[in-house]
């Protein structure tokens, strides 16, 4: 679906939601992009409406999400940044308004939700994509450019995590047990350890999975690995946890001719946090003494972080609306990583992750 832009030129971009997703993920990188304009904020809070307009003065703030309905040839483009449990119903109302949309990750709580809209957005030709940033992160681009270099011989391990130190569960709908809020670390770390995943080594044949509560009172996993075993023969190993006192290596990837071990976060969230902006020089620059190492018979050699650059998620849609390119993250890739489409392999191949989803969701003892 072409997009016909304004006088400006620019694509008219409503946010949906203010919170750490819409301000910090999304705004900037709308804002930095050429050929996008945010114009609209949605978000019913008066303290994020008012950090809306100081962050970016000409934007017009909405209460609800009705009122782009309503009209809907103000916008050109729809993102949705709200809670988890809205991104469905919020992406489905735009595209019955003909808005081409762009959904935060999880992109759905099941994959039948998630296969339901795709469908409708063919149905209507209306463009739609899903928010997986975490494939511009710097120390993954790293790893995908030395397994297609062969410079690890063929990928035997690949060993992924993202773990957090909250030893006090917060009282947030991200740790709720109600279905519809998709909560807890599967749906929150998970959808970006999985989609990297599948990104590098394809299609799933078995899964195992160990998802735990660990936390007194908590009612969704706080501590979860999984481990695929890929159609190409590589195996992935995942962990997600919000109870890592000590971290692992972010990446260890085991391969026939070397290995690489890196440690630490790409470094764009938290620039983000602290109000820079892409388009800095340096951004999404890691310092030296955080880049990773590979190594092979005892021999160590620093291999430099590639620089993140998330802004190319933006980039895509604008080359998707305004030239028909392919959306920067597939639909059906969102889908493939989702927690129950996992566990419809055939019986017997998803081991401990179906049984332990459907266990009976409660506080731990």
């Amino acid at each position: 679906m072409a997009i016909t832009p304004d006088s400006s030129g620019d694509i008219r971009v409503a946010l949906i939601g203010y919170g750490l997703a819409g301000e910090t993920f999304h705004a900037p990188f709308i804002a930095a992009t050429a050929g996008l304009r945010l114009t609209c904020v949605v978000t019913a809070n008066d303290f994020r409406q008012r950090r809306a307009v100081r962050d970016h003065p000409a934007v017009r703030t909405l209460d609800r999400a009705d009122s782009l309905w309503a009209h809907p040839e103000e916008v050109d483009l729809v993102v949705v940044a709200s809670p988890n449990r809205t991104h469905v119903p919020l992406a489905r109302a735009a595209l019955r308004a003909g808005l081409p949309v762009v959904v935060d990750k999880p992109f759905a709580a099941t994959a039948s939700e998630a296969r339901a809209l795709v469908e409708e957005s063919r149905e209507r030709g209306v463009f739609l994509t899903v928010f997986h940033n975490r494939r511009w992160d710097g120390d993954f681009l790293t790893v995908r450019r030395l397994i297609a270099e062969g410079t690890l011989g063929e990928p035997r391990r690949f060993e992924s995590r993202f773990e957090r130190w909250r030893p006090a569960p917060m009282a947030t709908w991200r740790e709720s047990g109600a279905p519809e809020d998709a909560g807890g670390v599967l749906f929150d770390l998970g959808p970006h350890l999985i989609d990297q995943a599948l990104l590098l080594f394809g299609p799933v044949t078995r899964v195992y999975a160990e998802l735990e509560r660990r936390r007194p009172g908590v009612v969704v996993e706080d501590d979860a690995f999984v481990a695929l075993v890929h159609a190409s023969g590589a195996r992935t190993h995942l962990w997600a946890s919000a109870v890592a006192a000590s971290r692992g290596p972010r990446f260890r990837v085991l391969g026939s001719r070397a290995a690489y071990t890196k440690f630490g976060l790409d470094v764009q969230e938290e620039a983000l946090k602290r109000g820079e902006r892409p388009g800095k020089p340096g951004w999404g620059e890691e310092p030296a003494e955080c880049w990773g190492r590979l190594s092979a018979g005892g021999h160590d050699q620093v291999v430099q972080t590639a620089p993140g650059v998330y802004q190319r998620f933006y980039a895509g849609v604008v080359a998707a609306l305004r030239a028909g390119a392919r959306p920067p993250v597939e639909p059906a890739d969102a889908i493939a990583g989702l927690v129950d489409d996992l566990e419809r392999l055939p019986e017997g191949e998803a081991e401990a992750l179906a049984a332990r989803r459907r266990s009976p969701r409660g506080p731990v003892p």
